[in-house]
């Protein structure tokens, strides 16, 4: 696990936290700014300690530094009224003793076009970015425990709905098997009456018939010989 792993904000906070136990703020620092781009000094009170974890920071990305380059990172444009803005580094007071600080902890090396940094200085920050991505994922785990379940509320179908329904009636059909049919009531009686009454009509035509071919057969005569 490397630095990368955790926010550049949330590492660099951490160390400047760290630092201030570590290190003495001198006592122009509550009076000047960061450079001739800006109005007014910082609002925060430990800005000072923020520079120093800012730089430290700055030369695990960059590898090798100096006072040139980090005046330029830490620069910015300037309000020149109706004139067009311009670009101005930042002072370069603030970063020298930074650096010097730094120095002194043993977590920066000087070399012969600037500083970079050291082994102490590459342990230190891996092991407190171990520090905040502990930190981050309990504070992740507690959110997540404490945050209340979505409670789903399901509502109840009325008859009259679920009559109008296209995908209940699909359901039902699915359910109800082919051979369980449901009889109709009173469908069964009425046809047993109607076979009943059909046989007893086809019995009468049958006799009518038979007595009309009775009647049609002609009688022998009498007394011939």
């Amino acid at each position: 696990m490397g630095i990368y792993d955790v926010h550049a904000t949330a590492l660099i906070d951490a160390i400047a936290e760290d630092l201030k136990g570590r290190v003495k703020q001198p006592g122009w620092m509550d009076f000047v700014k960061t450079g001739r781009h800006r109005e007014r000094g910082p609002h925060r009170t430990d800005w000072f300690y923020v520079r120093m974890a800012s730089i430290l920071y700055r030369t695990y990305r960059e590898g090798l530094v100096g006072t040139n380059r980090l005046k330029s990172y830490y620069g910015g444009r300037k309000n020149r009224g109706a004139r067009p803005h311009k670009h101005f580094k930042a002072g370069g007071k603030v970063i020298r003793v930074c650096l010097q600080e730094l120095e002194k902890l043993g977590l920066l090396k000087k070399e012969k076009a600037g500083r970079s940094l050291s082994g102490k200085g590459a342990s230190y920050l891996n092991q407190k970015a171990k520090e905040v991505k502990k930190v981050l994922d309990e504070k992740a785990a507690k959110e997540a425990s404490a945050k209340p379940k979505p409670v789903v509320k399901v509502e109840k179908m009325s008859e009259e709905k679920k009559a109008e329904d296209p995908a209940q009636k699909a359901e039902e059909k699915k359910t109800e098997k082919p051979d369980e049919k449901r009889p109709e009531e009173g469908k069964g009686e009425k046809h047993a009456e109607n076979v009943e009454k059909k046989g007893e009509e086809e019995k009468g035509a049958k006799e009518k018939q038979a007595e009309k071919e009775v009647a049609e057969t002609p009688k022998p005569e009498e007394g011939k010989k």
